[in-house]
């Protein structure tokens, strides 16, 4: 259950990129899956659950996280539109870092100096793979920007999130947050449904089906029960192989072709997380960043 969540998330962005580079608009690409995943969750929150309702102060808590992950979204989907793929996975990789650094503000967090270490590391290796992007691999800096927005948004979102996993399941919660979230893409993405010419064929669909029924809606299922079986320790620590899949796959799938900077890159953002999940070991506080559903 969790190599299938990893391997749904990581086909994610070579799914996207593909749907954005074959005629999709990125913000009606977001509405019609983000509106499907809507249904969907709130079809599979009412048949097991019998009910949707969160209380009023959660409710505020979960529309101020679908406020982020409509920022979430936007970055997502403008890097995945003016980025490669294999660019931007291994910018998301840096996510944890942005989570612990929100921890220290946020002061949930006590962050030794083997961290800033590893956060220094790991943004090197963010800027190795922005200077070096570009040829056969697109990246410019727009894309990047959006990269980083991207990641950064993900870790105040899944901060905002946590409390509510403590009393609700993920899919009562998704249910909320993917509709309030979906609110907002259709006021700032109306222009580009409007304009957008739906004759992409079958391909294109049957690939966006499966970015919302498989990325957005099964991983919830899969991470959460094998969260249950093996331990959030070792199950996020699986998790952390994802962005790197992400990038060779859409390599793999895409033909898209990294250059030297790219894979060093990648292997500085790596050891900076290794030395700032330590850190944070060490100084006994949490390791992980929840994952309550796919971008």
């Amino acid at each position: 259950m969790l190599l299938g969540a990893i391997g749904l998330w990581s086909l994610n962005l070579t799914v996207t990129r593909y749907i954005l580079t074959h005629g999709f608009q990125p913000l009606a690409y977001s509405i019609v899956r983000y509106g499907l995943a809507s249904l969907v969750f709130a079809a599979i929150g009412l048949a097991v659950e019998r009910s949707l309702r969160l209380t009023p102060r959660d409710t505020l808590r979960a529309l101020a996280a679908a406020l982020v992950l409509f920022v979430n979204q936007i970055g997502f989907v403008y890097a995945l539109d003016t980025t490669s793929a294999s660019v931007i996975a291994v910018i998301l990789a840096a996510t944890p870092i942005f989570a612990a650094i929100l921890g220290l503000v946020l002061r949930t967090e006590t962050l030794h100096a083997r961290f800033w270490l590893g956060a220094a590391l790991s943004f090197v290796g963010v800027a190795v793979v922005a200077v070096g992007a570009g040829g056969a691999v697109a990246g410019d800096a727009r894309g990047i920007g959006y990269g980083l927005l991207t990641a950064a948004s993900w870790a105040v979102y899944s901060t905002l999130i946590t409390p509510l996993m403590q009393r609700y399941s993920a899919t009562r919660i998704s249910a909320t947050v993917v509709a309030g979230s979906w609110v907002p893409l259709l006021f700032v993405g109306w222009s580009q449904v409007s304009s957008q010419q739906w004759d992409l064929g079958w391909w294109v669909w049957v690939l966006l089906a499966f970015a919302t029924l498989g990325p957005l809606v099964l991983t919830n299922v899969l991470w959460f029960r094998s969260l249950d079986k093996i331990g959030p320790s070792r199950a996020t620590l699986a998790a952390n192989l994802q962005p790197f899949l992400a990038a060779v796959l859409a390599v793999i799938l895409l033909g898209e072709r990294p250059g030297a900077s790219l894979f060093v890159g990648g292997a500085l953002i790596a050891v900076g997380i290794l030395l700032a999940r330590r850190s944070r070991r060490n100084a006994a506080t949490p390791d992980a960043v929840p994952r309550t559903l796919s971008t």
